[in-house]
Formats: C-alpha cells, sequence, structure tokens
C-alpha cells in the first residue's frame, strides 16, 4: 500500500447535564510502517519536518516496538493470521520533533477485509493504554458493526474511568470514518475521526503543515482550550489514578 494522508476532521460531543462539543479539522498519516520510505518532509526514526517513530507507538509511551508490538498483541489474542495480515497505523506523526497524539489505530487485514483494530490511547499526563477492538472469531469488520470494550484508562480529568466503549470501523478504498460512543449511565461522549484518503507526497505534508501549523503542538492546545471551557462551565476535576496494570485490554 502506498502511504497515504487522511486529510479528515474530529468530532467530540460531551453527553449529560454539562453539554460541550467541538470539531477540529485534523490530518494524520496511514501507512504499513514495516513497508515505509522515507521522503524530503518525512523522516523515518529521523528528524524531519514530519517524522514517524517506531518508539512512538506501539507498546511503552515513548519506548515502543512498533508493528512488531502490534503483531505480537494480536497473536496472543488468538488471532491465527497475525503474522500474515497486513498491518497499518494510523496516526498523527511528529512535528519539528515533538509528538502528540491522542490516539492512534493500529489496523490488522487479512485480503482486504479488517480483522482487528488496536486503539492505541495517550493522555496528557504520559499515560498510555490501549483497546483490542475484534470479534471474538476475528472475522470481519464491517460497517456498522460495534467492537465493545470496558473503559479503564484515564483519559480527562473531566471524566471518570468508568462506563463502556462501542467502537465501530469503516475502512474503505477511499475514506476512513471511525465512531467511538462512551457510555457511562446518562453522560457519556461520541467521538469520530472522518476523512478522505490521498497519496501521501511532499506536496501533500507541505500543506498539511501550512494548514495545520505546530502539528501536536496545536492538538495540545486545543485540548487544554476544551479544558479550560468545561471548568468554566463547572464540571468536577478528577485526579489522575494509577495507569491499568496491563497495557491492552479487551
Amino acid at each position: 500500500m502506498t502511504a497515504q494522508l487522511v486529510k479528515g476532521s474530529t468530532y467530540h460531543r460531551r453527553l449529560g447535564h454539562t453539554r460541550n462539543s467541538f470539531r477540529y479539522g485534523v490530518d494524520y498519516l496511514l501507512v504499513t510502517p514495516e513497508e515505509l520510505r522515507p521522503k524530503m518532509l518525512l523522516g523515518r526514526n529521523r528528524p524531519s519536518l514530519f517524522s514517524l517513530y517506531d518508539r512512538d507507538n506501539g507498546g511503552e509511551r515513548g519506548n515502543g516496538s512498533g508493528a512488531a508490538w502490534a503483531r505480537q498483541v494480536l497473536d496472543e489474542a488468538g488471532f491465527s493470521g497475525s503474522c500474515d495480515c497486513k498491518v497499518e497505523l494510523l496516526t498523527q506523526p511528529r512535528c519539528l520533533g515533538f509528538w502528540f497524539c491522542p490516539v492512534s489505530f493500529w489496523l490488522a487485514s487479512v485480503d482486504n477485509e479488517l480483522r482487528a483494530v488496536i486503539a492505541e490511547v495517550n493522555n496528557t499526563f504520559g499515560d498510555r493504554h490501549s483497546y483490542l477492538c475484534a470479534k471474538d472469531d476475528f472475522g470481519p469488520i464491517y460497517r456498522g458493526d460495534q467492537m465493545k470494550a470496558r473503559k479503564i484508562f484515564h483519559v480527562s480529568p473531566f471524566q471518570d474511568v468508568s462506563g463502556d466503549y462501542r467502537f465501530s470501523f469503516d475502512v474503505t478504498a477511499r475514506s476512513v470514518s471511525i465512531h467511538i460512543l462512551l457510555r457511562d449511565g446518562q453522560n457519556g461522549v461520541i467521538a469520530t475521526l472522518q476523512g478522505t484518503r490521498k497519496p501521501l507526497t511532499n506536496r501533500a505534508l507541505l500543506g498539511s503543515a501550512l494548514r495545520r501549523p505546530a502539528g501536536a503542538i496545536r492538538v495540545l492546545a486545543l485540548i487544554y482550550w476544551q479544558a479550560i471551557r468545561l471548568k468554566l462551565k463547572g464540571v468536577s476535576y478528577r485526579r489522575r489514578p494509577a495507569p491499568p496494570a496491563h497495557e491492552v485490554s479487551r
């Protein structure tokens, strides 16, 4: 697969007593890390305008091992095709050396059919936890299918660590659409990521840098802005609990 740029948007809506919502433009890379070749504006394990380092994804935060980790997770979960499947990474790269991506997705497919997704979630406190989304038999994941996971990771200080996620994925040759619903009684969050797939060229990378300057710094600034909005609306602040003992749950 040719590396691609996913030009899209993310939408969040808070459910319950205190409502809050936002939509921002966002660019992701969709790549096969084991086959990715560097470009003038995209470094592979080296500095550049944008850079993709193996240590940024797959396993312990800051000490990841890339696609090898994803294959190991799938194998330990009982996916018999973990060695032969295609493993792609949907993520935001470093920009001028700075990295932060709220959530990346490892996509495992066989014969162009999506079989499993590992949602790799990072919070602003330096923690990471991943949710393995797959059917019990690792059958194909179709549009409209929902994978359930218990929330056990502290993402936002304005939400409890409770409730259940519902993950839905629609990945086609032209677009990517991911829908996440968190339900915790009457409260919850709707989060989506949608975008069109374009060839990853130096021109596309330059356009992304001009369209959304500062990369991950911009992402963090927007997160803190929404935190200020929630605080002004009177939402209680929750202290950060210890992260889960296991790095992956299902």
